[in-house]
């Protein structure tokens, strides 16, 4: 049996939120029958981080777990990142940034109605004040005007998620009972580096860019309780939920550890029909296909930093793919991504910061 130590402090869904250093490292020590990767450690102690290294004699108080070591893609990644995907619709995000100043514009109009009997002295305020909250009686009570427009904007981002949502479930139903064939492409690996070549693109659709990626998936959720001593319905460490149905949305959720929102929303099918982003991620540059005249040799380089090759553990899993942009001729941006493997270096890689990324959908490619 093979013995290598696991460290991992994995960002939550809103890392953004959390003080890093105050989240408490995972650290095991990880018992398999297959070898370990070379070491490699990629982020800062105090920050978030994940490192994979050769045991050494300090070790001996880390708790051991055994879990599977493999070059090949886990079944989970293979269900939710492989096949096609649609973008969500583009009013998710419009949706989100109008949050911040409807909730501004509402809490203002309720401040100045609030405000205007102390000003109602003052002659050069208390026009402007009497303008701005002159009032509709309803019944027995008054309302300001100036609300009947402000909570109208409150609202509207509600109204906006909910179209794109009805947009993002008619698109997804429609690739559901219209499935489309996958790209024959041939796929040749380099260092940190692929060459692809395409000789047909299916029927309706039009490519527009590629690359390739590189990350660290979503931790298992049963290694992250085996690892601090807890078993399922105890309380869990930050940055987890308690345990959620079954039934397949995304891995963030079903593993426990994607607490926000299901936004945008995926219908009910085996398989997820919008490309979940992964929270630590490193991309490699986009590459413009429209404008050639034939897709053969296509080189697609990998990220600036030098990553370790395809490696997954039920803590820490090093996750390549290819991703290919298509327009569908009704308009709707969809994306191809295949896994690919990728070699190792046979030396250690140490990368100082670890990219990390938003968990929401809608905020993906921004």
């Amino acid at each position: 049996m093979e013995k290598s130590v696991q460290r991992i402090r994995y960002p939550p869904f809103e890392h953004y939120d959390m003080i890093s250093e105050e989240i408490p490292v995972i650290e095991v020590i990880l018992e398999s029958e297959n070898k370990p990767p070379p070491p490699f450690k990629i982020g800062r102690e105090n920050k978030w981080f994940v490192e994979w290294r050769k045991i050494n004699e300090n070790d001996e108080g880390l708790k051991l777990i055994r879990g599977n070591v493999s070059k090949e893609t886990f079944p989970f990644l293979m269900r939710t990142r492989n096949g096609w995907y649609i973008d969500p619709d583009p009013m998710h995000y419009r949706a989100r940034k109008m949050i911040a100043p409807a909730v501004i514009i509402l809490i203002s109009t309720l401040f100045m109605r609030a405000i205007t009997p102390v000003f109602s002295n003052i002659s050069f305020i208390s026009p402007i004040l009497e303008m701005l909250n002159y009032s509709i009686r309803i019944g027995e009570l008054d309302y300001p005007l100036f609300l009947f427009i402000a909570f109208p904007i409150f609202i509207s981002p509600m109204i906006f998620r909910m179209i794109a949502n009805m947009r993002d479930i008619k698109r997804q139903n429609f690739l559901i009972s219209n499935p489309i064939e996958s790209p024959d492409i041939e796929i040749n690996k380099g260092e940190n580096k692929i060459k692809i070549s395409m000789e047909k693109i299916p029927m309706g659709l039009k490519i527009i860019r590629g690359r390739i990626q590189v990350g660290v998936a979503v931790p298992e959720r049963k290694m992250i309780l085996d690892s601090q001593g807890k078993k399922e319905g105890e309380q869990t460490i930050p940055g987890m939920s308690t345990a959620l149905p079954a039934r397949r949305i995304a891995s963030g959720e079903e593993l426990g550890t994607g607490v926000g929102e299901s936004i945008p929303m995926n219908v009910a099918d085996k398989r997820v029909m919008m490309l979940e982003p992964m929270r630590v991620l490193d991309p490699g540059k986009w590459v413009e296909m429209s404008n050639k005249e034939n897709l053969l040799g296509i080189t697609l380089e990998g990220p600036e930093e030098l990553w370790p090759g395809s490696i997954y553990s039920g803590l820490i899993a090093v996750h390549w793919e290819l991703i290919i942009e298509f327009l569908r001729n009704d308009g709707t941006k969809m994306k191809w991504v295949r896994p690919i493997t990728m070699d190792d270096y046979h030396h250690k890689i140490e990368i100082e910061n670890l990219p990390v990324r938003s968990g929401r959908l809608e905020l993906s490619d921004f």
